[in-house]
């Protein structure tokens, strides 16, 4: 059974960093993309950063970019989502995803796997 599960997830202040993970269980990881998402309360869910199976490129929302950095160790069925400088409206509850299918980096219909989230408070 495919499975993904997030960790890492906290009470962070501003400025501060978190590194997400994202295991996978049931399905060889290298043959997939992860993407990260996230949605805040009364938001809808929006794509953060996903890196590809093929070469491993990555991709960032501009929100993100150059804060966030994402990788992935297929031999820990790991993908990792670095967070630094970490902001309040970063808060949310941030969920991982697979997907063999190609087409836009974060769009959510992409997607065929999730986990359950992890939540992520950035607070003072």
């Amino acid at each position: 059974q495919l499975q993904l599960v997030e960790s890492g997830g906290g009470l962070v202040q501003p400025g501060g960093s978190l590194r997400l993970s994202c295991a996978a269980s049931g399905f060889a990881l290298n043959y997939y993309s992860i993407g990260w998402f996230r949605q805040a309360p009364g938001k809808e869910r929006e794509g953060v950063s996903c890196i590809s199976s093929s070469d491993g490129s990555t991709y960032y929302e501009d929100s993100v970019k150059g804060r966030f950095t994402i990788s992935r160790d297929n031999a820990k069925s790991t993908v990792y989502l670095q967070m630094n400088s970490l902001k309040p409206e970063d808060t949310a509850v941030y969920y991982c995803a697979a997907t063999l299918r190609h087409g836009a980096p974060v769009r959510l219909d992409r997607y065929d796997y999730w986990g359950q989230g992890t939540q992520v408070t950035v607070s003072s």
